[in-house]
């Protein structure tokens, strides 16, 4: 349960990590999905739009991403017996009654995944017009529904992801070019379960809250096409295999079909919802500090660009606080979310909200606390969600630094017992930091 009342006896650090775990709290499928649907005998809402589950032969569960298993369980526990079965593809696997659940793997794909998003799709094009699909998409979904093209090989797509993700680009330029590798993505999962009606129930991890972007938008009309995924890999330097560049230059010279416009007929059946984003850590957060005194202000829930550096700025405005009582006076919260990227140049272990944090700590002069948490759980490829330091967090700063540049961080943030680890949260709506100055 998020913790609240009277903090009178809590340190900033204590109430810092609070209030980043009352925001995954937040954002998790049973606290989102008991808001966003409404269940009355056979009658189901989600936002504006009623469904008679009576009106369907078949009521299936078919999605996929970090969330999915929970969103999968949560709507078996809703829909009883009118659900007739389904199958996600995740990591993070809950019980979910009659839906199948593949466990795959994230970030990069594995045989598991290419299968799970195979009979995934198999599932779809089976569905018909007396079908009503629910489909979970989650973060994590991009690698979690792996089903390369034709000629594309797992091998090849697994080269290329960890190209991209080293790339540091922009999640939606990565996935601009996953989506035409792939024959789920773009809008391609609404295409195949047409005429059957699908709901998309989206639980955003991206910073515009576009669902064409999240888990590269299997139910949503693609506005990126082959000459922008031959653009990324041009512009991020990044070496695709063969397989990959070979399928980007026909379908950029017109001998492979475009991936589905907002003019396809497919989507006269889907329909999307953004059940939760970023913003619901955010605020949820938000009001831990407050109920703990301090003033607090949002400063934006769509912070990117490369971690180290976008740390900076919440430095100064620790700083600014401090001196000034600018842009609030303390004790004083700021909270941001976003995803910030990192471009991989040396061999370290580590993740975006590390080296926030690390970057952060080293440029804290001043009294001040930051926690930056991916609230999936799982910052990078490491057991750590993130890490919250002040500024007694660096004491050699010339160690830290050379950590840094190396993308080495996490070791160092453990030995000063600076890691959250929070396990898999059921959830992944971004990332989210909480900075305290207190008076």
């Amino acid at each position: 349960m998020t913790e609240t009342g009277d903090r009178s006896g809590s340190t900033p650090t204590d109430i810092a990590r609070a209030a980043a775990r009352a925001g995954i709290e937040a954002a998790h499928p049973e606290a989102v999905l008991q808001e966003a649907l409404a269940v009355d005998g056979n009658r189901l809402r989600i936002g504006g739009r009623r469904y008679d589950l009576a009106d369907y032969d078949e009521v299936l569960v078919l999605g996929g991403g970090n969330a999915a298993g929970t969103v999968a369980s949560h709507l078996a526990d809703r829909l009883g017996s009118a659900l007739t079965g389904g199958l996600v593809v995740t990591d993070d696997p809950s019980p979910a009654g009659p839906v199948e659940t593949v466990t795959g793997t994230h970030p990069v794909p594995s045989e598991a995944n290419v299968e799970g998003a195979r009979r995934l799709v198999e599932r779809a094009a089976a569905a018909d017009e007396h079908t009503l699909v629910l489909a979970p998409v989650t973060g994590g979904g991009s690698a979690l529904l792996a089903a390369p093209v034709d000629g594309v090989s797992l091998a090849d797509l697994r080269e290329l992801t960890e190209a991209l993700l080293r790339s540091g680009a922009p999640i939606d330029r990565i996935n601009a070019v996953r989506k035409h590798v792939s024959a789920v993505k773009g809008g391609q999962l609404a295409r195949t379960a047409a005429p059957a009606t699908t709901v998309g129930l989206v639980f955003s991890d991206v910073a515009s809250d576009d669902p064409s972007v999240v888990a590269s938008g299997p139910l949503s009309p693609d506005p990126t096409t082959y000459d922008d995924a031959l653009d990324v890999l041009a512009e991020y330097g990044v070496d695709a295999p063969a397989s990959v560049l070979d399928h980007l230059r026909a379908g950029a010279d017109g001998d492979v079909p475009e991936t589905p416009g907002s003019d396809d007929a497919a989507f006269e059946s889907a329909s999307v919802h953004v059940v939760a984003d970023n913003r619901t850590a955010v605020s949820a957060a938000r009001e831990v500090c407050r109920e703990a005194g301090f003033e607090t202000l949002v400063l934006s829930s769509s912070v990117r660009g490369e971690a180290r550096e976008a740390a900076k700025t919440h430095a100064a405005v620790a700083e600014e606080i401090r001196r000034s009582g600018n842009p609030l006076e303390p004790p004083a919260a700021v909270l941001s979310g976003g995803e910030t990227t990192v471009t991989i140049r040396g061999d370290g272990t580590g993740g975006p909200n590390q080296e926030f944090a690390l970057s952060a700590a080293l440029e804290l002069g001043e009294p001040a606390v930051l926690c930056a948490v991916d609230t999936d759980g799982l910052d990078g490829p490491t057991d750590a969600a993130g890490a919250v330091v002040d500024e007694r967090t660096v004491e050699d700063p010339r160690r830290a630094r050379s950590l840094l540049a190396d993308n080495d961080v996490y070791d160092y943030l453990d030995e000063r017992g600076a890691l959250v680890r929070t396990g898999q949260t059921g959830t992944n709506v971004n990332d989210l930091r909480v900075l305290l100055v207190a008076e």
